[in-house]
């Protein structure tokens, strides 16, 4: 049976002063394809940031990847961000390097030093997202669509055990967001474990998992029928 590789217990978080999450409880399994769905300002995004440690808890317990968020020091959390793959909603891409440039800079960033295999690792993740040929490419020179199939290839250099996504198609159309969770699902269905963040029901419908659900400082599971 799948382990539990992100635990919240009797969560509570604040921003500036506001409490966003009072008293919540999730557990997501090794392998589990999760979206986290509410209305803007319901907290999904800051759910998600507290699970890389961007924001810290008030109350409770989360644990992420045998990583306890509460007693974590600061020199640990570039260990624990190199377990997870994250990935925005405005792709983040270094505008003035090619995609090549801009997965090497992640691999040096986090001790990759041997030329040989910092290529080889770039050359395997551009094909897991369907993008062999573009490593010379500007992000400029891209679609959208292509500029966050390079940045799931950045997430997806250090081989995470769970892939963080907020908003992943928040600024795609729709062809281009279907083929994004399309490209999220086969990484999933290769054992990493993806949590989602999203307003896009149309996707939720069409790629139907685990929906839990922001909403007045709580969360609920909650099936399809009920979004």
């Amino acid at each position: 049976m799948n382990k539990n590789i992100i635990s919240l217990e009797g969560v509570s978080l604040n921003q500036e002063e506001r409490l966003i999450f009072d008293n919540i409880n999730l557990s997501i399994k090794e392998g589990d394809f999760v979206y986290l769905v509410g209305e803007t300002g319901s907290g999904k995004s800051s759910l998600v940031k507290s699970l890389y440690a961007e924001i810290k808890v008030s109350a409770g317990n989360i644990s992420v990847s045998d990583y306890n968020l509460n007693k974590i020091q600061h020199r640990e959390i570039p260990s624990l961000r190199r377990k997870l793959g994250i990935v925005f909603q405005d792709f983040q891409l270094l505008q003035d390097r090619t995609v090549y440039e801009n997965l090497a800079f992640v691999l040096n960033a986090t001790g990759w030093n041997n030329k040989t295999e910092i290529s080889n690792r770039i050359s395997e993740v551009l094909e897991s997202v369907h993008l062999e040929g573009f490593d010379q490419k500007m992000p400029y020179e891209l679609s959208g669509g292509e500029q966050q199939r390079a940045a799931i290839a950045r997430a997806l250099l250090n081989k995470p055990e769970v892939i963080l996504a907020d908003e992943p198609t928040g600024n795609l159309d729709p062809r281009k967001s279907e083929k994004i969770v399309e490209l999220l699902k086969e990484i999933n269905d290769l054992g990493t474990t993806i949590v989602i963040a999203t307003h896009d029901y149309e996707i939720i419908k069409k790629f139907n998992s685990r929906i839990i659900k922001c909403a007045n400082k709580k969360i609920e599971e909650i099936t399809i029928a009920e979004l």
